[in-house]
């Protein structure tokens, strides 16, 4: 979630569950640094209306060894509201304001649930800090415009959440507004903080030796890129893949943070970028994103479709992680095909992290490309599946979710957490809320 889930990529950040086209994209340049957020595959071009359906997002789902079958919920139908009429954004758009800005209705006529509003607002509430120091690279917000509702926000009653929304915010539609909704959720595997009998996969902290460059210090082409190595005598060198990891490049180094039980699902955690595990004694320990070892991320799903390893209906996460168990030499060989690494740290506060550093709220979040959505800010959604219809906040981001309307909703932890988020894909139409100030400004735009 990072960001990085965190971030981590990311996460982030669970998919529509099928690995779909899964978690996939190699950069064009492979030094260089995958979003914070976890592991996150390569930016995509970008995109001004709902992708197709096997997209896929950088947070698998991860199901307990015990599970077998499907795990996803039953959809609940509804019929979404459409777009607003709007030009076609032109091909070149790469922010919310280059895709267009359409004017919305106002927020009393969107119908969102008193419940829905009350815990947005406590979510807006601890993103604040964040929008009135973050830049915003949407191009739609100033700093300055989120004082007045982060002001009132600090001391307004949870239980007048609606008038709050109403009296701050207005909507707008970007681009075309056809959006589409995947879900991502805390995994749980099982985990000891010692090294023991059945609890021999190390996960390791960020190794002192893992270093960050940025290459905007040395050439005004190259500002915003960065690369992740190490030191090797007097040349910098790509970071330990997974497969030397794998070895034990990075063993005897006291690294380990705790010992997962079973290596195919803390490959998935890697992925979701964060996580919860169960303890021996009963207890759990929440681990996050740290950082990344540098390396591309590559969907094994993809590559096994791609194969003919697996069928397009066994291409669930419990199926490919059946895949992998069924030959654990086959399968380690498999999961070494993506040499992305993730490192982790303990999460003592709540949890998980999503890219703002704060927490993520099951329900309330969502991951959102900050190229078309401030980090922060709130966004109504109206798609065909019922569950994630209502008010979001955006505080997190992930290497999928690109492009205007692209949204990944965060269901918090457990059973039904997980059977939502394992078979959301949701499309339908998508508002932004965003202070007046910025709708009056963007006036002439719509």
């Amino acid at each position: 979630m990072q960001g990085g889930v965190t971030h981590r990529a990311p996460p982030a950040r669970a998919f529509g569950f099928l690995l779909l086209a899964a978690l996939p994209l190699l950069s064009a340049c492979s030094s260089v640094i995958p979003e914070a957020g976890g592991p996150r595959p390569a930016t995509p071009p970008p995109v001004t209306q709902a992708p197709p359906a096997p997209d896929g997002t950088t947070r698998p789902y991860t199901p307990r060894p015990s599970e077998t079958g499907s795990v996803a919920a039953k959809p609940i139908p509804a019929t979404p509201n459409p777009p607003l009429p709007a030009p076609v954004p032109p091909v070149t758009a790469t922010t919310a304001v280059e895709a267009g800005v359409v004017a919305g209705p106002e927020y009393n006529e969107l119908g969102v649930p008193a419940e829905q509003a009350t815990a947005a607002l406590k979510a807006f509430r601890i993103s604040c800090p964040s929008l009135l120091r973050r830049a915003d690279t949407s191009g739609l917000t100033q700093n300055a415009e989120w004082t007045e509702s982060c002001n009132a926000a600090k001391d307004w009653a949870d239980r007048d959440a609606t008038n709050f929304f109403s009296r701050y915010f207005g909507t707008v539609q970007i681009g075309t507004g056809a959006a589409f909704v995947t879900g991502y959720y805390e995994p749980e595997i099982a985990g000891s903080r010692t090294a023991r009998p059945g609890y021999d996969v190390p996960i390791y902290r960020r190794p002192a030796d893992l270093v960050d460059v940025d290459l905007g210090q040395f050439s005004d082409d190259l500002k915003g890129r960065k690369v992740r190595g190490r030191v090797d005598g007097s040349n910098l060198v790509r970071y330990y893949d997974r497969a030397a990891i794998e070895r034990g490049a990075l063993a005897n180094r006291g690294l380990e943070i705790a010992w997962a039980a079973d290596a195919a699902e803390f490959f998935f955690l890697q992925v979701q970028g964060s996580g919860r595990l169960r303890l021996p004694d009963g207890g759990v320990m929440r681990i996050g994103y740290d950082t990344q070892n540098g390396r591309d991320y590559v969907g094994i799903g993809k590559l096994l479709l791609d194969r003919g390893e697996l069928k397009p209906g066994q291409a669930s996460m419990q199926g490919i992680l059946d895949y992998l168990r069924a030959d654990p030499v086959r399968g380690a060989a498999v999961m070494n095909e993506n040499p992305s690494w993730v490192f982790f740290r303990e999460l003592t506060g709540a949890g998980p992290l999503g890219a703002l550093g704060v927490p993520v709220t099951g329900r309330s979040s969502v991951a959102a490309d900050p190229k078309y959505f401030p980090l922060g800010a709130p966004v109504f959604l109206s798609l065909d599946r019922a569950e994630p219809n209502g008010l979001w906040i955006a505080q997190d981001t992930g290497g999928a979710i690109k492009g205007a309307n692209r949204f990944d909703s965060f269901w918090g932890a457990g059973d039904q957490a997980r059977a939502i988020a394992g078979g959301m894909s949701g499309r339908g139409s998508a508002l932004l809320l965003l202070p007046r100030a910025s709708v009056a400004r963007l006036a002439p735009r719509r």
